[in-house]
């Protein structure tokens, strides 16, 4: 239990050393509880939940130009697939203005869009 609690100081510290802003993100069966975000250009953490899904989950966060997904943001993937009741957050990732997509391919879920602009 103390150490649960000193690893979440350890990650909060370290998201706001890199000023970093920390998305939180539920995972139900199928879906994502959020299913749309409008954000400012900046360094985020995505920390997702896994809230009732039996299996285990991930998250893939990827720009969109042209209506077209690119490649995977590898910094956005969680540090390991999480159970139910879990949650996992990923690296630091800056993003710029511009149309993003957010998904998990073993759930499955929709993809949801990130809109980042001032």
């Amino acid at each position: 239990m103390i150490v649960a609690m000193l690893i979440g100081f350890a990650a909060t510290g370290l998201a706001q050393k890199q000023n970093a802003k920390v998305i939180k993100l539920d995972q139900t069966p199928g879906e994502f509880a959020i299913s749309g975000l409008t954000l400012k250009p900046g360094k985020y953490i995505f920390e997702v939940e896994n809230s009732g899904v039996d299996h285990e989950v991930g998250f893939v966060l990827v720009p969109v130009k042209n209506g077209k997904e690119g490649e995977h943001i590898k910094a956005g993937y969680l540090s390991k697939a999480i159970k139910n009741g879990e949650k996992g957050r990923s690296k630091v990732v800056e993003l710029k203005a511009g149309t993003y997509n957010y998904f998990c391919p073993l759930n499955p879920t929709p993809h949801y869009q990130i809109v980042v602009k001032e």
